[in-house]
């Protein structure tokens, strides 16, 4: 009897491994039905694939095709437009001139590398932790790879969001020429704020320091000039 049950059941366990690969077979062979068949015509907002087993190439979009996305947009003109009122501002004082050699610290996606050259200062030199290219170079602000004294104007609305603000301020006196100017925009404060400002720049003297509105927030902007190397 038992003899029997064991045959009955090793039927039934080939039966099943039988029917589970034949359905499995099935199932690969078959196009699900959430599939799009091959004949439709893609529609082209689609950007992304229709389906789960929709393994067609897609087409990568190109840094330059990002970037004037990226640029065209109101938010990034509205911020460039800020930036280029400062820098008209510094123009009117003869802190800046279209042969200046410029380094802008910290300049996150490069709105003011766009304002300086929109308004002809060519030789301009943008850096940040992360890269942003053609406008934004990848460099430690604390640690600034260029040599002495070798730009004319240094600028930066992101001191006081620096991690080490009085090597951040020693970077920039390090790399700008005496007789240039550091130009720092910080979030709006009075005089005595002022002035701590102006002592992290310990080879500087301070020349003025305005309230100003800069990309929409409520900032003082306060100019240095070098005077020792």
């Amino acid at each position: 009897m038992d003899r029997h049950i064991q045959i009955l059941l090793n039927r039934i366990s080939c039966a099943s491994i039988t029917i589970a690969t034949f359905t499995l077979l099935i199932l690969f062979l078959h196009t699900p039905d959430t599939c799009i068949p091959q004949h439709i015509e893609p529609k082209p907002h689609q950007k992304f694939p229709k389906s789960s087993c929709d393994f067609s190439h897609r087409s990568l979009t190109s840094l330059d095709k990002k970037n004037k996305r990226l640029w065209s947009t109101k938010d990034w003109l509205n911020k460039v437009r800020s930036f280029t009122a400062l820098f008209h501002e510094l123009q009117s004082l003869g802190h800046l001139n279209n042969h200046s050699r410029v380094l802008c610290v910290s300049a996150g996606a490069g709105h003011e590398v766009m304002a300086l050259n929109q308004i002809g200062v060519k030789d301009v030199t943008g850096v940040e932790l992360v890269d942003s290219p053609p406008l934004v170079s990848r460099a430690d602000p604390h640690n600034l790879p260029f040599f002495d004294d070798v730009f004319d104007l240094g600028f930066s609305a992101q001191l006081d969001q620096a991690l080490f603000p009085s090597r951040f301020a020693a970077e920039m006196e390090r790399t700008v020429r005496v007789g240039g100017v550091c130009v720092v925009a910080v979030e709006e404060c009075g005089d005595e704020e002022v002035g701590d400002v102006a002592k992290l720049f310990q080879k500087s003297r301070l020349v003025s320091a305005k309230n100003v509105t800069l990309t929409g927030s409520k900032m003082t902007r306060i100019i240095m000039r070098i005077s020792s190397s």
